[in-house]
C-alpha cells in the first residue's frame, strides 16, 4: 500500500496579499525607474536630434530579448512538458517511487503553472543575455562586403566581421537550450517515472528514451555545426609557434581536415543514436558506444594528430614551414589597420656636425616647438584662470593657427568650471546647477615662443582685463564670436545645469569676472537643453536626479532648460555607441565658435590572419589619465577612423562627419540606424577639416605594430631582428611609461612643406639608438603614414640616450644644478627628435618651477643637440641661441680650431656664485668682479620682490637681472678677448625669452 504524504501547509490569506503587496511595489519601483530612465533618454537624443539611434538600439534590444528569451522558455519548458505527458500511468512500486509521489501530488496539480514560471525564469535571463548582442545583430543584419578574400577559404572578410560573431553566439545559445532541455525532461522524467533507479523491469520507458535521445542527437548535431564555424575560427586564433595570429602549417594541414572529419562523424553519431535506441537495439548501449567513439575520435584526430605534426614536422623546421602562414599574417595585419599604404623614406643621418644652414633654416627651427603642453598647463591655470574655480585640465591640446599671418603650433585651453574647486558656499545646489553654469573662452599662445620670464605668448582668450605689454597679444588673435563653454571635459555626469529665465532682464549666471558692475551676469540663450518648464518635466527629472530642487527651488522657471551629459566625450558616446572614441578630444574655433573634435574609430575582433592587439595596453603612455582618457580593454585586430565627431562648446549640438568613405563598418551601422546617421565626406565644411590631425590612438597603436610589421619579408620577421620598440619616456627611462607621440609643424624630408603631424621614434629592441622617426598627417584630405628609417648600423642615439647625454654633460649638469639650487626644481618638456640637415636634431625645453606656493613652471632653458646626441651640444638662454652655438661648435670642428667639440654650452661661464673653471676662462678682474656681485645683489632683489608680492617691484627687479646679466657678458668679453657663445645662466624665475628682452609679468598670486 503507497502511503500519501500530506501536502503543504497553505498560506493564509493576510500573508498572500503582503507578498503580492510587496511584489508589486517591487516591480513599480523597478518599472518606474525604466521608464524614467527611458523616458528622459528619448528627450535627450530629441534635443540632439539622434532619435533614430534611441528607437533602433531600444527597438533592437527589445526584440532580441523577446525572441530569444521565448524561444529558450518554449524549448525548455516545451521539453518538461513533452516529458510530463510522456509519463508512464503505471509505476511500479517502489521505495524511491514512494518519496517521489510527495513531488508529484506538489507539481500535478498546477503542472501548467510551474512549467511556465520555469520558462519565464529561462526566458527572462536569456533575453536579457540576447539584448546586449545588439550590436552583433545590427551587424549581421546590414553586413557588407570588404572585398577582400580571406587566404584559406577565399571568402569574403565581411563574413567574419559582420555574420560569424552572431552565428557563433546564436549555436552557443541553441547548445545552453539543449542542455537545458535535456536537464529539465530528465527531471521530469525521474520525478514523474519515466526514469527510474530502482525496481523491478527497464530504467527508462521507451517514450523517456526516446525524448531523451532526440534531445542527445539534436546536441550531437550542433556540434556538427561548431566543427564547421570551428574551421573559420581557426584563422583567428593564435599561433604560438611563430606568436601570430591566424591558422598555422599544423592547423591547415592537420587541424583543418581533422574538423572536417569530425563534422561528419558527429553527423553519423546523432543518426546512430536515434536509430540505435529506438528502431534497433532499443537501448543506450549502442548510443553511449558511440558517444564515446566521437570523444575518442575528438581527441585523437582533433588533438594528437596535430600535436604530433606540430611536433615531429612543424618545429624542426619552422622558419620553412610557417613562411607562407606568416606571410599571411604580415599581410592581413597591415590592411587590418591601415598599414599596407605606408611610405617608408631611408634616411642615412650621416651628417654628425651641425650644418650653417641651421642658422637660416625657416622651415624647421622656427617652428620648433618648445611649450609643453602637460607643464605648461599648470601655466595657464594660474596665469589665466581670474578664479580659483576656473582649471584648464592637467593637459593642453596642440592644434595649429594663423597667428600674424603665419600657419604655427599653438597651444591650447579652455578656461572650464572646475566643479570640484567650488568652496562650499559655491557649491550649494542653487550655486552649482544654476549660477555656476560655464567656462569662458579659448586661451591660447604660440608654442614656439615665450616671455616675460618663461611664460606663454598668450594670444587669445583675454577676459578684458588690463594685459601688460609684450606678455600677451594686444588683441584677440584667434577670434571667438561665442566663447561660453556650457560643454566641456571637466564636466561630469552629476554636472548638470538649469539655464533660462522668464525675466528678460534678469541675468544669474556668472559669465566672467569684470571690473563695470553689471556685466558679470548672464542668461543662455542656445538652443541645445531639454525644455523642463512644465510640472510634469520637472517631475520626470525630479525622479531622474533624485532632488526635489526641480519641484521646490524659484530658480526653475517656465523657460529653464536642463543641459546634461555636458562632457564632449560623453555626448559622442550616447550618439554613437558603436564607436570606440579617441583618448585626447580638442578644442577648435570653426566659424567664430569654439567646438571639440573627437577622433572615432569603427573596430572589429574577427579579421582573419590579423595581429589581435589590447586597445588599452598598446595606447598607454607616459601621459594616459593626466588629460587624456584611458581606453577600454578591448581586444581588436582592426581599426579605421572612420568618423571625426564635432560638440559646440556652448549649445552642445553633435555632429558626425565621415572621413573614410570606404570603411565596410561605418557603411554598415550607417545603414543599420537609417542611412543617414552621419554627414557625408564631401560635405565637410573646409573650416573644420583644415583642423583635423591625425589621431594620436591610432598612431599609438599603429606606430607599435610597424615596430614589428614594417618588415615584410616571412624569414625576416621570424628572426626578429630588426624589430623596434617605443623608447620610455626620456626624463623617466625606469619608470616603464612609453614616450608620448607629439605634434609638431615642422617638415620631414621629401615632404613638400610643412606639415601639421603627429611624430615618435623608435628605437631597436633592446637598445638605445635611433631606429626611425614615424609620423602622421593629412595630405590632400586623406592620412598618410610614413616612416623615415635609418640605416640598421646607425650610431645615432636615441631619445633616452640623447637625454642622458645632454644632462650628463658636465659644463650642462653644473648649470641645471644651479638652476635647482634656489629652491626650485627642473622639469623637462617634450624631447623633440627633428631630421635636418641629413642628421639629427635634438630640441628638450628646460623649465623651472620654485617650491613656493602657487608657482608654476617656467621655461628657463633650451637643452638642444646634433649628431649623435653627445658631441654637439648647448644649454641656452633660447632656441636661437642654442642654433648659433651649435653652428659655432661645428664651425670650429670644421675648421680645426678646436681638436674637439666642447662638451659645453650656450652658457658656457658658470654662475657667478661658483668658483672660475681653471682652463679656457678669461681672469677674474675688477671689472668682471664687480658685474658678478651686481648680478648677486639683483637675483637677491628678485627673490624679495617675489616674496613682498610687488608686481611693479618685481618687473623692475627682473629688467636690474637682465641688465646686470649682459653687462656681465660684456666684461667677460672684455677679460677674455673674445666673445662668448651664450649668456651666464639665470637663476629660477629670470628672462629666458626667445625673442628680445623681456619684460616682467607676474601673475596674481604667483610664485618662481
Amino acid at each position: 500500500m503507497v502511503m500519501r504524504s500530506s501536502p503543504l501547509p497553505r498560506m493564509s490569506r493576510r500573508g498572500r496579499a503582503t507578498v503580492g503587496v510587496l511584489l508589486g511595489v517591487f516591480l513599480l519601483l523597478t518599472l518606474l525607474g525604466w521608464g524614467v530612465q527611458a523616458w528622459t533618454d528619448w528627450l535627450w537624443f530629441q534635443e540632439v536630434d539622434y532619435t533614430q539611434v534611441f528607437t533602433g538600439v531600444l527597438v533592437t534590444r527589445i526584440l532580441l530579448f523577446v525572441v530569444v528569451g521565448l524561444a529558450m522558455a518554449l524549448l525548455v519548458a516545451g521539453n518538461m512538458w513533452l516529458a510530463y505527458r510522456l509519463r508512464p500511468l503505471l509505476r511500479p512500486n517502489s521505495p524511491e517511487q514512494v518519496t517521489l509521489e510527495r513531488y508529484r501530488s506538489i507539481l500535478t496539480p498546477r503542472i501548467g503553472i510551474w512549467l511556465a514560471a520555469i520558462g519565464v525564469i529561462v526566458g527572462f535571463f536569456a533575453g536579457l543575455s540576447a539584448q546586449t548582442r545588439w550590436a552583433q545583430w545590427m551587424l549581421f543584419r546590414n553586413s557588407q562586403n570588404f572585398g577582400v578574400r580571406d587566404p584559406e577559404f577565399h571568402i569574403d572578410v565581411g563574413f567574419y566581421v559582420f555574420q560569424f560573431p552572431f552565428l557563433r553566439y546564436l549555436l552557443g545559445v541553441g547548445f545552453t537550450a539543449v542542455v537545458l532541455a535535456v536537464i529539465g525532461s530528465l527531471a521530469m522524467h525521474y520525478i514523474f517515472g519515466g526514469v527510474r533507479l530502482q525496481g523491478v523491469g527497464d530504467r527508462m520507458t521507451t517514450a523517456a528514451r526516446a525524448h531523451l535521445t532526440t534531445l542527445v542527437a539534436v546536441f550531437v548535431l550542433l556540434k556538427a555545426v561548431a566543427y564547421v564555424l570551428d574551421r573559420r575560427a581557426m584563422l583567428l586564433e593564435f599561433n604560438e609557434g611563430v606568436d601570430l595570429y591566424g591558422a598555422g602549417y599544423a592547423a591547415i594541414n592537420a587541424l583543418l581536415p581533422a574538423k572536417e572529419i569530425l563534422a561528419y562523424i558527429s553527423i553519423v553519431v546523432a543518426i546512430a543514436i536515434i536509430v540505435f535506441s529506438n528502431a534497433v537495439m532499443r537501448n543506450l548501449v549502442w548510443p553511449g558506444i558511440s558517444l564515446a567513439l566521437l570523444g575518442i575520435s575528438a581527441v585523437a584526430i582533433g588533438g594528437i594528430y596535430p600535436w604530433a605534426v606540430q611536433t615531429f614536422e612543424v618545429r624542426p623546421s619552422v622558419k620553412d614551414k610557417e613562411a607562407v602562414y606568416i606571410q599571411r599574417s604580415i599581410d592581413a595585419t597591415r590592411a587590418a589597420f591601415g598599414l599596407a599604404d605606408t611610405k617608408v623614406i631611408p634616411y642615412s643621418a650621416s651628417n654628425l656636425r651641425p650644418p650653417e644652414s641651421l642658422a637660416t633654416d625657416t622651415n624647421v627651427v622656427p617652428n620648433v616647438r618648445l611649450l609643453d603642453p602637460q607643464l605648461v598647463s599648470e601655466t595657464y591655470t594660474l596665469a589665466q584662470q581670474v578664479r580659483s574655480f576656473y582649471d584648464f585640465g592637467e593637459k593642453l591640446d596642440i592644434d595649429r593657427y594663423q597667428i600674424g599671418g603665419k600657419t604655427q603650433d599653438v597651444v591650447v585651453g579652455m578656461r572650464e568650471i572646475n566643479y570640484l574647486k567650488l568652496t562650499d558656499q559655491q557649491s550649494n545646489w542653487i550655486n552649482r546647477h544654476t549660477i555656476y553654469t560655464h567656462g569662458y573662452g579659448m586661451v591660447s599662445a604660440p608654442a614656439n615662443r615665450v616671455v616675460c620670464g618663461g611664460q606663454p605668448y598668450f594670444v587669445s582668450g583675454f577676459l578684458g582685463e588690463q594685459r601688460q605689454e609684450g606678455c600677451s597679444s594686444a588683441t584677440e588673435q584667434i577670434v571667438v564670436d561665442q566663447p561660453r563653454i556650457y560643454y566641456g571635459e571637466q564636466m561630469d555626469d552629476g554636472d548638470y545645469a538649469i539655464v533660462g529665465q522668464t525675466d528678460p532682464n534678469r541675468h544669474v549666471e556668472f559669465d566672467r569676472p569684470t571690473s563695470q558692475e553689471g556685466e558679470g551676469g548672464y542668461t543662455y540663450t542656445g538652443s541645445g537643453g531639454v525644455d523642463i518648464g512644465s510640472f510634469g518635466r520637472r517631475l520626470l527629472y525630479a525622479i531622474k536626479e533624485q532632488e526635489p530642487n526641480f519641484l521646490l527651488s524659484e530658480a526653475v522657471n517656465a523657460n529653464s532648460k536642463l543641459l546634461y551629459v555636458r562632457n564632449p566625450r560623453d555626448r559622442v558616446e550616447k550618439v554613437a555607441p558603436f564607436l570606440t572614441l579617441d583618448g585626447d578630444p580638442y578644442p577648435a574655433v570653426v566659424g567664430g565658435r569654439i567646438v571639440w573634435i573627437l577622433d572615432g574609430y569603427t573596430t572589429a575582433a574577427t579579421y582573419p590572419y590579423s595581429q589581435q592587439i589590447n586597445l588599452q595596453e598598446e595606447t598607454a603612455d607616459e601621459l594616459t589619465g593626466l588629460g587624456t582618457f584611458e581606453l577600454a580593454r578591448e581586444n581588436i585586430n582592426y581599426i579605421r577612423n572612420s568618423v571625426k565627431a564635432t560638440v559646440d562648446a556652448y549649445d552642445g549640438t553633435v555632429r558626425l562627419y565621415e572621413v573614410d568613405d570606404q570603411d565596410p563598418v561605418l557603411k554598415a551601422w550607417n545603414k543599420a540606424f537609417g542611412g543617414d546617421l552621419v554627414i557625408p565626406k564631401s560635405e565637410i565644411p573646409a573650416e573644420l577639416a583644415e583642423h583635423f590631425r591625425y589621431p594620436a590612438d591610432l598612431f599609438k597603436v599603429q606606430r607599435n605594430l610597424l615596430a614589428k610589421f614594417h618588415v615584410t619579408n616571412p624569414s625576416e620577421f621570424f628572426s626578429g631582428q630588426d624589430f623596434w620598440e617605443v623608447p620610455n619616456a626620456p626624463d623617466a627611462p625606469d619608470s616603464g611609461k612609453k614616450q608620448p607621440p607629439y605634434y609638431l609643424y615642422t617638415q620631414f624630408p621629401e615632404q613638400e612643406g610643412p606639415r601639421f603631424q603627429l611624430t615618435s621614434a623608435v628605437t631597436p629592441v633592446g637598445r638605445q639608438n635611433l631606429a626611425a622617426l614615424i609620423s602622421g598627417s593629412y595630405v590632400d584630405g586623406q592620412p598618410r603614414l610614413e616612416v623615415l628609417e635609418l640605416p640598421d648600423q646607425t650610431a645615432i642615439s636615441g631619445p633616452v640616450q640623447v637625454h642622458q647625454n645632454m644632462t650628463n654633460n658636465a659644463t650642462i649638469r653644473q648649470q641645471l644644478n644651479w638652476l635647482t639650487s634656489n629652491q626650485a626644481q627642473v622639469q623637462y618638456g617634450n624631447l623633440l627628435s627633428l631630421p635636418f640637415g641629413d642628421g639629427m636634431l635634438y630640441v628638450e625645453p628646460v623649465y623651472v618651477k620654485s617650491n613656493q606656493q602657487n608657482a608654476y613652471p617656467l621655461l628657463q632653458r633650451v637643452l638642444i643637440s646634433y649628431g649623435d646626441g653627445g658631441q654637439y651640444v648647448a644649454l641656452a638662454n633660447s632656441l636661437e641661441e642654442g642654433v648659433k652655438e651649435l653652428v659655432r661648435q661645428g664651425k670650429e670642428a670644421g675648421t680645426g680650431t678646436g681638436t674637439q667639440p666642447p662638451p659645453q654650452t650656450g652658457d658656457t661661464t658658470t654662475p657667478p656664485s661658483s668658483p672660475p673653471p681653471s682652463d679656457g676662462t678669461p681672469q677674474l678682474t675688477p671689472e668682471l668682479a664687480a658685474a658678478a656681485t651686481k648680478i648677486q645683489n639683483a637675483i637677491a632683489e628678485v627673490k624679495a620682490a617675489q616674496a613682498s608680492g610687488d608686481f611693479a617691484r618685481y618687473g623692475q627687479a627682473l629688467k636690474a637681472l637682465d641688465e646686470a646679466m649682459n653687462e656681465f657678458q660684456e666684461a667677460q668679453k672684455a677679460a677674455s678677448g673674445t666673445p662668448t657663445p651664450g649668456g651666464s645662466p639665470a637663476p629660477a624665475g629670470s628672462p629666458a625669452a626667445s625673442g628680445g628682452t623681456p619684460s616682467p609679468s607676474p601673475s596674481p598670486g604667483t610664485g618662481g
